[in-house]
């Protein structure tokens, strides 16, 4: 992959919108350039979740505005990823193909775990070195994340649907802030706590970090009236809860020192912090400057610099399930030289497919581990549905889409036409599974794959293929596979 000098993260959260530019020397980062828009789009959530006009409206608009800043960049070098609104929306593909029409640049869906550990990521490179296990929290506009690590390592990442957007809407809607909502709020997140105190309270960690916009502002709050000189602690929360209730109303906050854009948030986020501090028994929690953006350019560079997650996660998932890395190495091998024979030209990103393929030709038989019979729908389902650190939601769909194709009617595949735009990958994938299926290393006869628009055909030595029937049987099986599904697919000598 070409190395950048200069790269970008756009941060799409739940309450705000995060766009970073920043100039790459050796394996250092250095900011150029910081955009950030308030878009509360989680406050655009129906009860129903669906993501509403005036939301769709703000983001758009802010999206074109990101867009012309990040013009000219080369798409491999911006990385756009999106957290929990677009998660929960059921109607996020039609926004995402409108969003990413506004910015120029696709964007990834990212699992609640991938997001924290992109956040440890970006906090523990904005920190001194420590050899402390350090508890992270991050309270975003729709979820928080908390995550233990060391170094630049995290061991333990959750993600909780709780945030400062969608609690100020749940408890605080109109703006009142009383002792019953405030109560209401605190006992709804440390429920939601409760799930992850075992490992997440005081004594699995040394050093308590805050990280985004609700810790910065109420560690903020605590320094200017005096109630704490670094940071947030217990203490300084108890004098602010008083002063919220005091208050009354999210627009007498500025009385505070509070600014404008998060005063309409605040009481989520500080019921959510209270309940932090409260269950994980927290007395003092220092802040981060950096957070998600960064872990996202950092993690980016990693890929540029061919220290890539994903390669991390599909090892680690091999050996976890077990796979027979002979035979995925022959999958892969053989799978990537037909690939390469006629890939060139193509309308698709061929260094990320080619990607694609190695990643899951490597992790084809995944499946197996649960049962041989119908191993490679096994295998969509795990692909589709673990946590993978380093897989966008996407790629993750991608992967899976391709796991189950490797084998069996592809018209059964739903709306498999519709999805697949190049079928070179998983023809690639089929014909490496079809001709490695004796699991031995065998000299497999010379072949040479040809494509003209959607057509496909193999070249294959005539003898060969009269002396393994077998073979010959299950290619002309494809042959009426292809067919199905509006592809020609043929054979020849």
């Amino acid at each position: 992959m070409q190395v950048y000098d200069t790269i970008a993260a756009v941060d799409l959260g739940s309450n705000s919108f995060r766009l970073q530019i920043a100039r790459v020397v050796e394996e250092q980062i250095y900011p150029l350039d910081v955009l950030k828009e308030t878009v509360r789009l989680a406050a655009g959530l129906t009860q129903d979740n669906f993501l509403d006009d005036a939301s769709q409206l703000r983001a758009l608009a802010c999206l074109k505005r990101f867009g012309e800043r990040l013009r000219g960049l080369p798409s491999h070098a911006v990385r756009v990823v999106g957290t929990n609104t677009f998660r929960l929306a059921k109607n996020a593909s039609a926004f995402l193909e409108k969003a990413e029409e506004a910015l120029g640049f696709s964007i990834e869906i990212i699992a609640g775990r991938e997001e924290a550990r992109l956040i440890y990521l970006g906090v523990s490179h904005g920190m001194p070195p420590s050899q402390n296990h350090r508890l992270v929290i991050d309270i975003g506009g729709g979820s928080t994340e908390c995550v233990i690590g060391e170094g630049l390592e995290p061991f333990r990442m959750e993600s909780l649907y709780m945030g400062c957007v969608s609690y100020s809407k749940r408890f605080f809607g109109d703006g009142k802030i009383t002792k019953a909502a405030m109560q209401q709020a605190e006992l709804a997140a440390r429920m939601e706590l409760q799930t992850i105190r075992f490992e997440f309270a005081g004594g699995n960690w040394q050093e308590a970090i805050g990280s985004s916009g609700t810790a910065r502002a109420l560690a903020d709050l605590l320094k200017q009236n005096n109630w704490s000189n670094e940071g947030i602690t217990a203490e300084g929360l108890a004098k602010l809860r008083s002063m919220l209730l005091k208050a009354g109303e999210c627009k007498r906050l500025d009385t505070l020192g509070l600014k404008p854009d998060r005063m309409p948030v605040l009481p989520g986020g500080f019921a959510i912090m209270s309940a932090v501090f409260t269950e994980l028994n927290i007395q003092h929690m220092s802040v981060a400057s950096t957070a998600l953006k960064e872990g996202v350019l950092y993690d980016l560079l990693g890929r540029l610099h061919h220290q890539d997650m994903r390669d991390v996660t599909v090892s680690q998932f091999m050996r976890r399930y077990h796979i027979d890395p002979l035979q995925a190495k022959r999958v892969e091998d053989l799978s990537l030289l037909l690939f390469k024979q006629v890939a060139q030209g193509s309308d698709v990103d061929v260094e990320t497919v080619q990607q694609q393929l190695q990643w899951v030709a490597r992790l084809h038989e995944i499946g197996v581990s649960i049962a041989h019979n119908g191993c490679h729908k096994h295998a969509a389902y795990i692909l589709e549905n673990a946590d993978m650190p380093g897989f966008s939601k996407m790629e993750q769909f991608q992967l899976g889409l391709q796991a189950r194709a490797q084998r069996g009617s592809l018209s059964k595949i739903p709306k498999l036409a519709g999805i697949i735009k190049d079928w070179t990958a998983i023809l690639a994938l089929r014909l490496a599974v079809l001709f490695c299926r004796s699991r031995t290393d065998v000299v497999l006869p010379k072949m040479q794959l040809k494509r003209s628009g959607n057509e496909y055909r193999i070249k294959l030595d005539k003898k060969w293929i009269e002396q393994n029937p077998l073979t010959e049987n299950a290619l002309q099986t494809e042959i009426k596979e292809w067919k199905a599904v509006g592809v020609s697919f043929s054979v020849v000598s």
